[in-house]
C-alpha cells in the first residue's frame, strides 16, 4: 500500500466531528505525516524533508549540550496548548522541556515546556510566524526559536517579554543563543 493510500484510508477514518483529546490520544503512532490539532481539526502537513531534519538534530543537539540537568531537548513532542471540546495540540520540531516529564508524559502541558523550535517547510511559514509565535506566548512558553533551513540557514531567536514575543537576534553562521548553546549553522552546508 503507498504512503498516498495509507494517507486516503486514514483521511476516511476520521471521525466527522472535532476530535477530543481522548481521539487524539488514541491515533495511532507512525502516522505516514506530520499531524497537529487546532480547535479540534486534524491539521495533516506532509512529513519534513532530510535537510529540516537535520536542521531540528543540530539545533537540539546544542541545546542539550548546554542544558542543566533539569531541562532536556527532544524532537517532536506534543504540546497541550489548549483543552476543552475542541482541543489544540502543537508538534514543535523540538522542545526543552523539564526533565522530570520527559519519561511520563507525551503531552506536554506549556507551563514545562522552556522553548519551542520551529523549522519552517514550505507551507509552515505563516503558521510558524503567525500562529504559533501566537499560541506558544499565550501558554508562557519563554524562549520560541524558528528556523529557516535555507541555505542559509537563518534562526530567528525569540524571547517572550511581557506577555508577546520579542526579536532577541537573527543568527546567521554562528549562533549564541540566550540559553547558552552555540550553534554553527553553517554546518550544513560544508
Amino acid at each position: 500500500m503507498s504512503a498516498a493510500t495509507d494517507i486516503g484510508a486514514f483521511a476516511r477514518a476520521l471521525p466527522p466531528h472535532p476530535f477530543g483529546l481522548e481521539e487524539w490520544d488514541a491515533l495511532p503512532e507512525g502516522l505516514p505525516a506530520k499531524v497537529e490539532l487546532l480547535e479540534g481539526v486534524l491539521m495533516v502537513r506532509s512529513r519534513p524533508s532530510a535537510r529540516h531534519q537535520r536542521v531540528a538534530v543540530l539545533v537540539m543537539n546544542a541545546l542539550a549540550a548546554v542544558l542543566p540537568p533539569e531541562w532536556c531537548a527532544v524532537p517532536k513532542l506534543d504540546v497541550l496548548i489548549e483543552g476543552g471540546p475542541t482541543p489544540t495540540v502543537r508538534a514543535p520540531d523540538v522542545v526543552v522541556i523539564r526533565t522530570a516529564t520527559a519519561d511520563h508524559r507525551t503531552r506536554q502541558d506549556p507551563a514545562d515546556v522552556l522553548l519551542a523550535v520551529e523549522v519552517q517547510s514550505p507551507g509552515s511559514r505563516r503558521t510558524d510566524r503567525v500562529a504559533k509565535l501566537a499560541e506558544y506566548a499565550e501558554v508562557g512558553i519563554a524562549h520560541y526559536l524558528l528556523v529557516e533551513p535555507g541555505p542559509p540557514v537563518v534562526l530567528t531567536e525569540l524571547l517572550l517579554d511581557d506577555g508577546a514575543y520579542r526579536v532577541r537576534a537573527e543568527h546567521r553562521g554562528r549562533a549564541e543563543l540566550a540559553l547558552g548553546a552555540t550553534i554553527d549553522l553553517d554546518a550544513l552546508d560544508r
